[in-house]
């Protein structure tokens, strides 16, 4: 998840599609920098916390402390976030509409999960879970108008306005601790149920795991630029909280969890995430659940193959909640905070979570979400989030037999639809910034250790070099910073128009949610032609060029080369490799498969992964006996895994010739 898309209202930086419509399409890149903005009225937030903190009698850390682990002190222009928060202090205000609207399949990223509806005639969509299971008016949702009633102010003020968005809070909290206290209490150890309460959490171990995050920032202390120029610190401050107040808020207790799988050394623990049915009306169904689905993977014939990463789009601990709600219906089986590398485990990996979007992969994958905006890149994704993630990997990859390279080890945005009106809609994370060359450095498999296979390259910018123009997807410039990608053009000149991806036809070529005419670092594909400083590759079904200046861009690459057969006039690709019909049992319904918007020639040629059958997880209902309910059905049928453009895609082995094998 990674930027505030969790609400239609927050897609402006989603990773779902929400694209540019403009069709113009510039000659050439443009040449100037964007700079960041410089440090204004740097003390002007410090100063807004102390004087709320004495306003409120809220100690100053706790203060701190909360909106550091609810925002990492970022306003977001008063946007809200994934999860319906606005401003510093992530005060909430969600209706129904908001999230209809993010269950529709225009939604962020959090809602695209992959997890298919079953098809009963009693279900009209997942619109219907949403609206069934939300008691809108949980007062946790709307912390917002809460805080605004007891500062007598319009709840669209603590929105816009920083220094009322933290007094709220403050008043919250202090509200809060009353309650529980009977007074406001001077010792900030005492405030440990307040903060509790903070999180939203009804679940004891989704708020103690927030209070405990929140002690461990004072603890430690932060300091910190925002996006907007302010500069904010908390000092370290050794604490000792009353950890047994939180027993008065009588939160419900999860009896079944379990030791989270680490490695040795990490900081890491585990969290569980909801798997529970859904109220309709006060009347349950087996089909209508959430977050994930028990399997007992590899166990069960159901392999784990692929690890897949994410950005949140929402902070660390926020993420958690969210997993923690049924009618999210999304999941993740790690997430992983941004300062210090922390990890939480959340769903066990024999189980399915719901993370991709694309449910082939969600049954033959872990899903690792990374704090984080991808848009902000940088700002996040630094050295403790890097090597956590990748001392994770290198565990996950040695338990579950999981090769280390960038066929297995890939990112949510390189995971296909499931049909053309899916494609445009997947998502875009961990985005352009994510340094995937330093990362597979850290698992130990850098790229350029990797076979080398005539006319096959792998793409490798130098991270560090490599700063491109990009913007947002509202149009906005994007600060110049290192990205992973190449721009791809019709023809070997900066003067040629961007290439087009039939998925997004009218995406504004600079856009940084545009993947139809970026080729990421660790990516293979099968060289069409050269041109002085210019490679081109067959790419999405057309031939695109990319500046490679001796090979500058490109290292060592190798895998399956395939093309259409002879004679073919083209050929299908799909997002997923289900099996034949006569493969499915009686009692499971077939699973069809709709091809993507892409027909690969017999002039063109591909790389692939590998060579697989089609099979498909059946999970139509909750369960925690997946022996009885749940089954994998293998076909005769095989495919092969290409790297068809920025998505991986599959195509029939029976539509294609084997050129050449690594």
């Amino acid at each position: 998840m990674k930027k505030s898309k969790w609400l239609k209202v927050a897609g402006s930086l989603s990773l779902t599609g929400f694209l540019l419509g403009s069709a113009i399409m510039p000659t050439s890149i443009p040449s100037q920098g964007i700079a960041r903005a410089a440090t204004v009225d740097s003390l002007e937030l410090q100063e807004a916390f102390q004087a709320a903190s004495q306003e409120f009698g809220v100690p100053v850390d706790i203060l701190l402390a909360v909106g550091y682990n609810m925002s990492l002190w970022e306003h977001h222009d008063g946007k809200p976030s994934a999860s319906g928060g606005y401003g510093l202090m992530h005060l909430t205000d969600v209706s129904t509409v908001d999230l209809k609207d993010t269950h529709s399949d225009e939604a962020p990223h959090m809602f695209l999960s992959g997890k298919e509806d079953v098809a009963l005639p009693s279900l009209e969509g997942s619109t219907v879970k949403m609206e069934s299971t939300l008691d809108i008016n949980d007062p946790t949702l709307h912390t917002l108008n809460t805080a605004a009633a007891l500062l007598s102010l319009e709840p669209e003020t603590l929105k816009q306005n920083k220094k009322e968005n933290i007094r709220g809070a403050a008043a919250l909290l202090a509200q809060y601790a009353k309650d529980l206290n009977g007074e406001i209490p001077t010792d900030v150890n005492e405030w440990y149920g307040a903060v509790a309460k903070y999180s939203g959490s009804s679940d004891y171990t989704g708020a103690k795991d927030f209070a405990d995050r929140v002690y461990e920032t004072i603890d430690k202390g932060v300091t910190k630029q925002t996006e907007d120029g302010s500069s904010i610190t908390l000092g370290p401050k050794q604490t000792h909280p009353d950890r047994d107040s939180i027993h008065s808020l009588n939160l419900k207790m999860d009896t079944e969890a379990s030791q989270a799988d680490c490695p040795n050394g990490l900081a890491c623990h585990y969290v569980p995430a909801a798997y529970k049915k859904i109220n309709h009306d006060g009347t349950f169904y087996e089909w209508s659940y959430g977050n994930y689905d028990i399997a007992n993977r590899p166990h069960d014939n159901q392999e784990i193959k692929y690890i897949v990463l994410h950005d949140t789009e929402i902070s660390y601990n926020l993420t958690k909640t969210v997993f923690q709600r049924e009618w999210t219906q999304a999941s993740a089986h790690y997430v992983i905070r941004s300062s210090d590398g922390d990890i939480t485990q959340m769903i066990d990996n024999k189980d399915v979570a719901w993370h991709a979007g694309n449910w082939y992969f969600n049954s033959k994958s872990i899903g690792i979400e990374h704090e984080g905006i991808a848009i902000e890149g940088a700002a996040w994704y630094n050295e403790q989030l890097y090597h956590a993630s990748a001392r994770l990997v290198k565990h996950l990859s040695k338990e579950y037999n999981i090769p280390l390279d960038r066929d297995h080890i890939i990112a949510h945005d390189e995971v296909p639809g499931t049909s053309a009106s899916r494609q445009p809609k997947m998502h875009w994370d961990p985005g352009p910034f994510w340094d995937w060359a330093h990362y597979m450095q850290i698992l130990g498999a850098p790229l350029e250790s990797g076979k080398k296979q005539k006319d096959v390259v792998q793409i490798r910018p130098n991270f560090h070099t490599n700063m491109p123009d990009l913007q947002t997807p509202t149009g906005d410039p994007v600060p110049k910073q290192s990205a992973n990608f190449v721009y791809l053009y019709t023809a070997p000149s900066f003067d040629a128009p961007f290439i087009k991806d039939a998925a997004l036809p009218n995406a504004h070529p600079l856009d940084a949610s545009n993947w139809g005419n970026k080729a990421v670092t660790g990516q293979t594909f099968y060289k069409a032609e050269e041109q002085d400083d210019w490679t081109a590759i067959w790419y999405g079904g057309q031939k695109a060029w990319f500046y490679n200046p001796k090979g500058t861009n490109t290292t060592k690459g190798s895998g399956i080369v395939i093309s259409p057969k002879d004679g073919t006039k083209g050929i299908p690709v799909y997002g997923l490799a289900y099996p034949e019909e006569e493969a499915f049992p009686e009692d499971i319904p077939v699973r069809g498969m709709t091809p993507l918007q892409y027909t690969l020639t017999s002039d063109q040629t591909y790389v692939a992964t590998e060579k697989v059958k089609g099979s498909y997880y059946s999970a139509p209902v909750y369960t925690y006996n997946p022996e009885t309910t749940h089954k994998i059905v293998w076909g005769n049928d095989e495919f092969y895994l290409i790297h068809l453009n920025h998505r991986l895609a599959f195509v029939r082995a029976s539509d294609v010739d084997v050129i050449a094998t690594p």
